[in-house]
């Protein structure tokens, strides 16, 4: 596998230092590091940070240099990390590693609520400030501008784009609360985005989403009315049946991948010829549900030339399921990468890791990566040094 990476972010290799981060990365027997251009609020707990232990990144920062003027309404924020100390350079002059940026999209909280009207916007007309609209133009051209500026002004091998669609409902902000049980049904009609972009978008491609809109909103209510909760399997039979017989909801849904597989086209249209572009389709899991967010899996592998899916399953057999159908949705278009995670919540066991990583193999993924170097303890890393060897033989 030609692409052997681990995911890291800017804090973390500020913190232990690039050079020190690099040499332990490679003694892992990898060769390139995947490091956060763009990415959103969290709080992360540290195994083996120099300094602290809880890490609070700014929320919807960016951690390159960006250029001001390459943008249009919506401007990224750069962090603070980057104004004071530019990692990413120092990353890309290790000339021992390739460098790849991983940029976090259209899920954006601080750029949501600076303009709303290019956020997500559901059959009532609330605003899901977390999540810009791939149908937005604006968002549309922040995306394209932010993945333009890095691959100019910075030497790196490759972009990894995550959200570049659609976000479902139960993704995305802090201490969500609902005294409702969940159901695949409602969150799914929830997560619908109905804004203008999206209405006047749907009309020219000859779909009546104001109509949709009414209907969608109409069945939300009636089931907000309900005494009862709707249990978990006949939710899922509902959301099914749905997509099997309405017409206008399965053409609407088809009609959103359209709009984000023109997107990553775009993107990969402007970025440097010799920059690779892969793509994260989904948030949730597994693989196969990325449809929803707008990500049809061979399309994006056409438009981009490489789908990296987040193949995070706490078991093997779940693993090799999961890679299986994916390289049969990809039809031969472009090249699986996979992303693993060899510790809690997922693989827990180094022989689990190892085992993951000749799954991939066997599959024919053309690379691997790690989530991720600040996470994981120590021995977590070791495991990776393992499987990695385990492949070299």
């Amino acid at each position: 596998m030609d692409y052997r990476s681990i995911y890291a972010y800017a804090w973390d290799l500020a913190d232990e230092g690039v050079a020190e981060v690099v040499e332990r990365v490679r003694s892992l027997g990898l060769n390139a590091v995947t490091i956060a251009g763009s990415y959103h609020a969290g709080k992360f707990l540290r195994p083996h940070a120099s300094s602290g232990r809880v890490y609070f990144p700014e929320d919807g920062a960016v951690y390159f240099n960006a250029e001001r003027t390459r943008y249009g309404a919506i401007v990224p924020v750069v962090s603070r990390i980057a104004r004071e100390r530019d990692v990413l350079r120092e990353l890309t002059e290790e000339t021992r590693m390739a460098t790849h940026v991983w940029l976090v999209l259209l899920h954006n909280t601080r750029l949501g609520e600076l303009h709303p009207d290019a956020t997500v916007r559901n059959a009532f007309g609330d605003r899901y400030v977390y999540s810009l609209c791939p149908s937005s133009p604006d968002a549309r051209e922040y995306a394209i501008a932010l993945c333009r500026d890095v691959t100019d002004n910075y030497p790196v091998a490759g972009l990894t784009l995550e959200t570049p669609g659609f976000l479902p409902y139960a993704h995305g902000f802090h201490h969500e609360f609902a005294m409702l049980k969940p159901s695949r049904w409602l969150d799914a009609r929830l997560g619908l985005c109905f804004c203008d972009h999206c209405l006047g978008g749907a009309a020219a491609a000859g779909l009546d989403a104001r109509a949709l809109r009414t209907r969608i909103r109409e069945e939300i209510d009636a089931i907000l009315d309900r005494l009862d909760d709707v249990p978990d399997d006949m939710g899922d039979a509902w959301w099914t049946s749905d997509l099997a017989g309405d017409e206008l909801l399965r053409r609407f849904l088809a009609w959103r991948c359209e709009v984000v597989t023109t997107l990553v086209r775009e993107i990969r249209q402007a970025v440097r010829r010799d920059a690779s572009v892969a793509v994260i389709p989904s948030v949730a899991r597994p693989t196969s549900g990325a449809w929803y967010e707008g990500s049809d899996l061979h399309a994006l592998a056409e438009a981009a030339g490489i789908v990296e899916a987040a193949f995070y399953e706490p078991t093997v057999p779940r693993l090799r399921a999961d890679v299986h159908d994916t390289q049969r949705r990809l039809r031969g278009a472009g090249s699986l990468r996979g992303i693993i995670r060899p510790g809690f919540p997922d693989l827990q066991s180094r022989d689990d890791v190892m085992a993951a990583v000749a799954a991939l193999r066997r599959a024919g993924a053309s690379g691997v990566a790690f989530y991720n170097y600040g996470h994981l303890r120590r021995g977590n890393l070791a495991w990776i040094g393992d499987a990695m060897r385990a492949c070299a033989d």
